[in-house]
């Protein structure tokens, strides 16, 4: 009996430790604070790599992100649980409360942005609660409404470089607004892309996120292009600040032109195919330009 009641224990314990995951979105919070760590140390006071800090920061990132992805969830609740990919999340599915979610999302998000005002500078965290603020209670909502949305969204999906920088160098500058902009841009292909592939779970849940009404178009396509193009002089301005070398600039052109082709290729065959070959295109975009830049960071 004693072994049958421990084991439903371990189970149930188990579970709920799964939907605290889920909460966080843990694949998703990691690249957002990849490039949140990876800003911090291309900041030029940062000279050594100090692994406790790092560290802190990971956790402060992870936190916040966490925090403002189970608030998306608690919020969108009735409309996660008609779309087939989102159905089963916690509280979308009621194995969690509302009640328990956003507590969840109170404390992680409260203990996230001390870490970052304790430890490093309340610019920082100042900036994580405004971001967390922006996701949580701007984007959220307007997803709903207009597909500006995805602009909103965009800012604070940018914000964690500013961040990353922020806590590094205690103060903004060049650097980090550069890879902001950068992150900034980035977001619209990759996001366009997840649109494209999930439009009819989308649409069937009310929300409005692709630049054409019509849905997947050559408009949408088109944009795709223009922003991965756009990504072209940002992506070379770390070279001729001197915040990195000669070397992260031909990696970031190479990697440019690997994200422009698959932008052009969403144009021209306006399948679901080619919108996913965009999608994952930009999740190797991103952690192969932002490591370029640290591996050559110069001084």
């Amino acid at each position: 009996m004693n072994d049958t009641v421990k084991q439903a224990t371990h189970f149930s314990a188990t579970s709920k430790l799964k939907d605290y995951l889920q909460l966080i979105k843990p694949s998703l919070s990691i690249m957002v604070v990849f490039s949140s760590v990876i800003s911090y140390l291309l900041a030029p006071k940062v000279v050594e790599y100090d692994l406790r800090m790092i560290l802190l920061l990971f956790a402060a990132g992870m936190l916040v992100t966490g925090s403002a992805n189970a608030i998306n969830q608690v919020v969108e609740k009735d409309t996660d649980a008609v779309m087939m990919r989102t159905a089963d999340r916690p509280v979308a599915s009621g194995r969690m409360t509302v009640h328990e979610g956003w507590a969840f999302a109170i404390i992680t998000g409260l203990v996230g942005v001390f870490l970052l005002g304790n430890y490093f500078n309340w610019l920082s965290a100042g900036m994580a609660a405004f971001s967390l603020f922006l996701y949580a209670f701007i984007y959220t909502p307007l997803k709903k409404v207009n597909a500006v949305a995805v602009l909103v969204g965009a800012v604070p999906g940018a914000l964690p470089c500013l961040i990353g920088w922020a806590a590094g160098n205690d103060k903004l500058s060049a650097g980090g607004w550069v890879l902001f902009a950068l992150q900034f841009l980035w977001q619209f292909p990759h996001f366009w892309a997840i649109a494209w592939i999930a439009h009819k779970d989308y649409s069937k849940a009310g929300f409005r996120l692709l630049p054409s009404e019509e849905g997947p178009t050559k408009y949408t396509a088109l944009q795709t292009v223009i922003y991965s193009l756009l990504l072209i002089p940002v992506s070379a301005i770390p070279y001729f600040i001197g915040m990195s070398g000669i070397i992260s600039l031909l990696i970031a052109m190479l990697a440019n032109g690997f994200m422009i082709l698959r932008c052009v290729r969403l144009y021209k065959k306006m399948d679901i195919s080619s919108a996913r070959q965009v999608m994952f295109g930009s999740y190797i975009y991103l952690p192969v330009v932002l490591m370029a830049f640290l591996v050559d960071k110069v001084g």
